[in-house]
């Protein structure tokens, strides 16, 4: 199994460069590791500080990570951090990130390559966010002697680990030191498979976006022009086409009382156009506003990148995109700031998606005219939207606490 896991690596490596010129993350994922060894060799020769490896799959992950590097950085203040990325979507915009001192593609998962690397940054302790369980990266850090975890993990039973045929990747699994799992049923099916170095500590995302919400707030006079006249604003973060094409009714039916703040998940040219296509009213994107077309806008259309997050903030309702596509996207960020929620059908994946869910501080639609019901009851009673967005920021703070209790577990394996 090992040969044809091998042989699938090698061909993914072969066709990328083939459709590189017609697709930009193809070009992006081969340019971003070409000659990635010599790389890697002259920045680690040149630096003999000891050293702690944190890898993400993309901007998701990263953000799952982050609270633990910014914990390692406080920590152990003597180790460099080196952090990599699998996803050009999460390299490209954190590859200037200063809470990490190199970072990198991780490299094609071949043994040749994995042992170079891993020889090269020979790391304390190596962290690998939620998955990404790459076979001869954890296979060449097994071998030298590196302890290895995987954090904020989350398993479900359909997932072939826990299959008659998943033998393979049972083994894959068992190259990792220990598992911090974000939940109980996640460490159970561990156990039931006879992994036995698990422990449940949480979703390091809990702790981002609580200490988010608490950070002071940064200054955007564009939107406070466009909030200025105290109307409730609906915030719909990540959202796609369809998102917004069962939004649009409820928009138009409120425009004269509600504002919205929509964030597409892709702001390309031509998604935005779409979007544009489907809003009704007074739309001005975030790039061409001024504080007075702004103030007389009823929909502020973001297209750019990095403000979602301190959006919220803003919002009296969140609504949540990507739910009626592959899947929802980050529910946290808006329920830290005490906002009820609503989002698509999709989102059984999503834990904290089933936990806001159960709890009644979000809602799930599948029409438009349920879009229109739900806003109707949170826009006319400001003492229930309330009350749901206090539901929420509870369940985050409540939940908070993966990062310290990883660091703790994690002083055995740095003391050795």
């Amino acid at each position: 199994m090992v040969f044809l896991y091998s042989l699938a690596i090698r061909l993914y490596g072969l066709l990328l460069p083939l459709v590189a010129p017609f697709v930009p993350k193809a070009k992006q994922w081969v340019a971003g590791r070409h000659n990635w060894q010599a790389r890697v060799t002259a920045d680690m020769s040149a630096d003999n500080a000891p050293r702690l490896w944190v890898h993400c799959a993309s901007l998701g992950e990263f953000e799952q990570g982050r609270p633990l590097m910014e914990a390692m950085r406080q920590q152990y203040p003597q180790h460099k951090i080196v952090l990599t990325f699998f996803s050009p979507s999460g390299y490209e915009v954190r590859k200037q990130w200063p809470g990490a001192d190199y970072i990198y593609y991780l490299p094609l998962d071949t043994s040749t390559n994995a042992r170079a690397f891993v020889t090269a940054v020979r790391p304390q302790l190596a962290v690998f966010v939620k998955y990404e369980f790459w076979y001869h990266h954890l296979a060449a850090l097994k071998r030298q002697g590196v302890p290895t975890v995987c954090v904020s993990a989350i398993f479900r039973s359909e997932q072939v680990f826990f299959k008659p045929w998943g033998s393979f990747f049972r083994s894959v699994l068992r190259q990792l030191t220990h598992i911090f799992t974000q939940d109980e049923a996640s460490a159970e099916l561990l156990r039931g498979i006879g992994f036995t170095q698990v422990s449940v500590a949480g979703d390091t995302r809990f702790d981002t976006v609580v200490a988010t919400a608490a950070a002071p707030p940064r200054e955007l006079p564009l939107v406070a022009a466009f909030a200025a006249d105290g109307a409730p604003v609906l915030v719909a973060g990540s959202v796609w086409p369809p998102d917004v094409q069962v939004l649009a009714p409820a928009l138009c039916r409120w425009s004269g009382t509600l504002r919205a703040v929509v964030a597409p998940h892709e702001i390309n040219e031509a998604h935005l156009q779409q979007v544009e296509a489907i809003l009704p009213g007074q739309v001005v994107r975030y790039s061409q506003a001024t504080p007075a077309t702004v103030a007389q806008a009823r929909v502020l259309l973001i297209d750019n990148i990095g403000l979602l997050r301190e959006l919220y903030r803003t919002g009296s309702v969140a609504y949540i995109g990507g739910a009626f596509g592959k899947g929802l996207h980050n529910t946290l960020e808006a329920a830290a700031f005490g906002l009820p929620l609503l989002f698509g059908p999709r989102y059984q994946k999503f834990k904290e998606a089933r936990d806001l869910v159960a709890l009644g501080a979000a809602a799930t639609l599948t029409t438009a005219e349920e879009t229109e019901q739900q806003l109707a009851l949170l826009l006319n009673n400001a003492a229930y939207r309330t009350e749901l967005g206090q539901r929420a920021r509870a369940y985050v703070h409540e939940s908070s606490g993966a990062t310290a209790r990883i660091m703790q577990a994690a002083g055995q394996w740095m003391s050795e």
